[in-house]
């Protein structure tokens, strides 16, 4: 396996002589200053590819290995093929990214909302922090905040109860803060930040699209794409919704075993594939994770190991240190290093250790959020550590 590491370009603040530092050897990056929609050039692939690849004298050698992500926009998930000239768009970097050999592509497929927070400095018990998914205050936010039509039929009684104290005892300053997380768009994200009047025209303009049609729209959408990425040797994954169920009254169709099943059964090409996020899948606690790796393993070209723990709820959860939470991570990466070892070195699954809690000296710096230094660090020593000790020590 290929030791991977997330780096969001030349103004984040992790280095690529930091990357160094980590032990990693891959990056995984995209070119997060094009605007959705707008298709990437060979020149600008060329010209972050060099900025990673170019290396000092007396530096280890660092390989662009991962796309992450090409944003799908907004217009293919509401109307699918019909939606030609962004898939063209689409279609179009993804030949710029194939003409400078880099042979893996990460998306998602959420409409509206990407990776959804309500805290991204939660206090652990052992003073670093960690971003947090806290159902009622998610509830409070939908209901007092946006005021989503229809949102009250989605809840029960004594949620709308629960999360009308919740923002009747919660300062102004901090439900603020809920609402600029929740719609500013999370480091990475693939979609654009809004106000709240823009969010809820958004979500207006889903109304009518349920799990079926949108379902329907990404096979639509790899149908149109995966010839050309088949053809130059592209493999596609597709990362699971994450929190993996319905939010904001919007179907999603990434977050169980059947649901990928579902989508390869529709489009069987091998550049059809899965990006498997522990953490994301790991939410849902009817997610068998070692049985969806064992499943699709011929699938999975890029991995996110992570692991959260579920709250009391059911519906909450928290970030939690990467061996520890509710993921058996032990598990996992036997099922992983098992499809790893049938495949050829340049088709070894690139990993990479996803989030990490602010610990240490990155609790006093500025960090991007869900992807600090010193707690991914920690993450991938603890990843490198189980892969040597299943036999399997990684590139």
């Amino acid at each position: 396996m290929r030791q991977g590491w997330r780096w969001f370009g030349p103004d984040a603040p992790v280095t690529l002589d930091d990357v160094r530092q980590t032990g990693a050897t891959n990056i995984v990056s995209a070119l997060h200053q094009v605007p959705i929609g707008r298709a990437w050039t060979k020149a600008e692939v060329e010209e972050r590819k060099s900025l990673i690849e170019t290396t000092p004298p007396g530096r280890s050698q660092l390989t662009w290995s991962v796309v992450e992500s090409i944003p799908i926009p907004d217009a293919v998930k509401r109307r699918g093929g019909e939606a030609k000239a962004e898939i063209e768009a689409w279609i179009a970097s993804l030949e710029a990214v194939a003409a400078c050999d880099i042979g893996i592509i990460c998306y998602n497929f959420m409409p509206v909302v990407d990776w959804t927070r309500t805290e991204l400095d939660y206090v652990t018990p052992t003073g670093a922090t960690a971003m947090r998914f806290d159902q009622e205050r998610f509830a409070a936010f939908d209901l007092f905040v946006l005021q989503r039509p229809g949102a009250e039929k989605e809840y029960s009684d004594e949620d709308k109860v629960r999360a009308k104290a919740v923002f009747e005892a919660m300062p102004e300053a901090e439900m603020a803060e809920i609402t600029r997380i929740i719609t500013s768009a999370l480091p990475g994200s693939t979609t654009e930040p809004m106000t709240v009047p823009g969010f809820r025209e958004r979500l207006a303009a889903y109304d009518g699209i349920d799990a079926k049609r949108l379902r329907r729209h990404l096979v639509e959408f790899l149908e149109a794409v995966t010839p050309a990425a088949e053809a130059r040797g592209v493999k596609l994954t597709l990362h699971p919704d994450d929190p993996p169920r319905p939010l904001f009254g919007l179907p999603r169709i990434a977050s169980t075993g059947e649901d990928y099943a579902a989508l390869f059964d529709a489009v069987p090409s091998p550049a059809n594939g899965m990006c498997f996020c522990t953490g994301s899948l790991g939410v849902r606690a009817d997610n068998d994770l070692p049985a969806i790796a064992r499943r699709f393993s011929s699938r999975i070209h890029f991995t996110h190991l992570r692991a959260t723990t579920r709250e009391g709820d059911g519906r909450s959860f928290h970030e939690s240190a990467h061996l520890e939470g509710d993921v058996d991570m032990v598990a996992v990466l036997k099922e992983i290093t098992a499809e790893d070892r049938r495949r050829s070195p340049e088709n070894s699954i690139v990993f990479r250790s996803d989030h990490g809690h602010r610990m240490l000296d990155d609790l006093e710096k500025t960090v991007t959020p869900g992807y600090p230094a010193i707690g991914r660090l920690r993450g991938l020593a603890e990843l490198r550590g189980i892969l040597h000790a299943l036999g399997a020590p990684p590139n």
